[in-house]
């Protein structure tokens, strides 16, 4: 497992055993070809000429290309990897680049060379960045010129690092700039276009994913090729995706979602993905329109936005080729989502999953496997929305401390294990010993789960561990207090935190942002919140504020706003 090689061999066991599924072992694929390499090479002879990548810069301009072409530019660019910069399989290159098809094209060229891919978040600072660069080893990094000056000391600080390489934003120019001399790959024959990738195991590295939590070191995840596959397998039997079918891609791509979802899933099924610099209120609906686009990945703080930024004129009839909206990678609230879907009438079909997972591994179902009544009921009904049933690659349970599972409705940790189960974190023992104890992937997350009458269990998110508040000795869920600050009078958004209090641990505070030109007090968010919560579980202090921190993948952070509650550390509340 390349990283992994120097674990014991029980914690390997335990990892071996949280990529296996009950009666399914891991070696007993869910697709052929098992790697991305050979299933783009497959795409390519199948449906040559076919849109693959569609991309809008941030100026409109769209560039597009069909399978073959794309194929033919990323065997190029994998030969330019191998024999001018001396790269081999298994060797791990970073990208320090944003939404773009030339990473997308460099992505894909390391995988057909079996190299191991590490994105950078340009939106983190440079020392979480110059970690990441020490970390993973990797011997090249291809920066967009965006980025060349800043990038250039932490690559000076990174030993392992023997080439750097400035990326052009023209596609068709095929001309890398390193920090030296140019190199150019326009000159590089194609190659036999017959032959696929030869030698690539599915098990082999393909993609190590640092996490962005706010605290400590971030861990690398590290994914294999077949993973990718497992993956992306499930996501398109879930969302019924079929070649004709396109997906849009509004997400950043340096992170699992908007780089397995609606790209490696895409090559997977044999569709197309429109690829957007940014995301943008104004024309995300006009796009998908314009593209035919079918699916769309989103998370919770899109949905926000468009509900307050989008053209006032777009409904249901602006986007009739448009299924449903997959929704998930942060908390989404039962207000948000009713507010959304009475809004636009798009169904929101809310999941759930971690980079560990590769993605998702749980999805309600889509329109036409259910009805509008049962959707509704599950996104509305309980509390919060069901995150929904485990995706054909793993399967999911709720357990107790002990790793033993849980019954119907008692909450618990929300624990995978399947075919799209992470190689572990890449040199960090601790991360896996504590992510593995049980043989199950350990999600960090509490939840729990109920019978629908289809004979599913359909799962729920309740919180995460390291967010629970816990006043007293008793445990409080945040989202469950979400729910009643969001439904407040005046309340634009709002989040339960959990502050430093001498009395009883830890308090419960509630930070807002206000709808525009509303009076709402401190007093009456507090009454509503007590009308509707337990004494103990209802907001104590209220802070208003203009926004919620956020990565750059859209889930907020929680923990970071504790700081606002500081001056109420003593205060004895009623």
């Amino acid at each position: 497992m390349g990283s992994q090689e120097d674990l014991p061999d029980e914690l390997k066991a335990k990892i071996a055993s949280a990529r296996e599924m009950s009666g399914r072992p891991h070696a007993q694929r869910l697709a052929q070809p098992a790697t991305v390499a050979e299933t783009l090479h497959l795409r390519a002879h199948e449906r040559p000429e076919q849109p693959f990548l569609i991309y809008y810069a941030e100026d409109g301009c769209r560039r597009e290309r069909t399978y073959l072409a794309f194929y033919k530019r990323v065997r190029v660019v994998a030969r330019m990897m191998r024999e001018t910069l001396g790269l081999k399989r298994g060797d791990r290159v970073l990208t320090a680049m944003h939404n773009h098809d030339q990473t997308i094209l460099i992505t894909f060229a390391a995988w057909h060379l079996g190299l191991t891919v590490v994105p950078l978040n340009m939106g983190e600072d440079d020392k979480r960045l110059g970690y990441v660069l020490e970390h993973s080893g990797a011997k090249a990094i291809f920066v967009l010129k965006d980025y060349a000056e800043r990038m250039r000391p932490m690559i000076a600080a990174a030993p392992a690092i023997r080439r750097a390489l400035l990326v052009g934003t023209n596609y068709a120019s095929g001309v890398y700039i390193s920090y030296e001399r140019e190199v150019s790959f326009q000159k590089l024959e194609d190659g036999e276009l017959e032959r696929a990738p030869e030698g690539i195991s599915p098990d082999a590295e393909a993609l190590i994913v640092y996490t962005s939590g706010t605290t400590g070191a971030p861990k690398g995840v590290v994914l294999s090729q077949y993973n990718l596959i497992a993956d992306a397998h499930s996501i398109a039997a879930w969302h019924e995706l079929t070649p004709e079918k396109r997906m849009m891609c509004v997400l950043p791509i340096h992170h699992v979602n908007g780089l397995i979802v609606t790209h490696v899933t895409p090559v997977f099924y044999g569709g197309s993905v429109v690829q957007n610099r940014k995301f943008s209120t104004s024309n995300f609906f006009k796009r998908i329109a314009e593209e035919h686009v079918h699916v769309v990945s989103v998370v919770p703080t899109l949905l926000q936005f468009l509900i307050e930024g989008a053209p006032k004129d777009v409904t249901r009839a602006s986007v009739p080729g448009l299924s449903h909206i997959i929704c998930g990678a942060g908390p989404l609230t039962v207000d948000l989502a009713a507010r959304f879907e009475d809004r636009f009438g798009v169904p929101v079909c809310h999941g759930y999953g971690l980079s560990e997972t590769t993605c998702y591994s749980c999805f309600l179902p889509i329109p036409g496997r259910t009805t509008p009544a049962e959707h509704k009921a599950w996104m509305r009904d309980h509390g919060y929305p069901s995150i929904g049933v485990a995706v054909a690659a793993n399967e999911m349970a709720i357990h107790d401390d002990h790793g033993q599972a849980l019954p119907e409705g008692a909450k618990g940790e929300i624990v995978a294990r399947g075919h799209n189960v992470t190689l572990g974190y890449a040199s960090n023992r601790t991360a896996n010993e504590n992510a593995f104890t049980h043989g199950w992937f350990r999600s960090g997350d509490e939840g729990f789960w109920k019978k629908g009458a289809d004979g599913r269990a359909y799962y729920f998110i309740s919180g995460r561990f390291k967010e629970l508040i816990i006043r007293g000795g008793v445990k409080i869920s945040p989202l469950e207090v979400d729910e009643v600050i969001n439904r407040c009078p005046g309340v634009k958004a709002g989040m339960a935190v959990g502050f430093e209090n001498t009395t009883y641990g830890e308090e419960v505070g509630a930070y807002i942002v206000k709808q525009p030109g509303a009076e709402v007090t401190p007093e009456q968010v507090i009454e509503h919140c007590r009308k509707n919560l337990a004494a103990h579980a209802a907001p104590k202090v209220v802070v208003f504020g203009e926004t919620f921190p956020v990565t750059s993948t859209g889930k907020y952070q929680r923990n970071q706003l504790k700081g606002q509650f500081a001056e109420w550390k003593d205060a004895q509340f009623k």
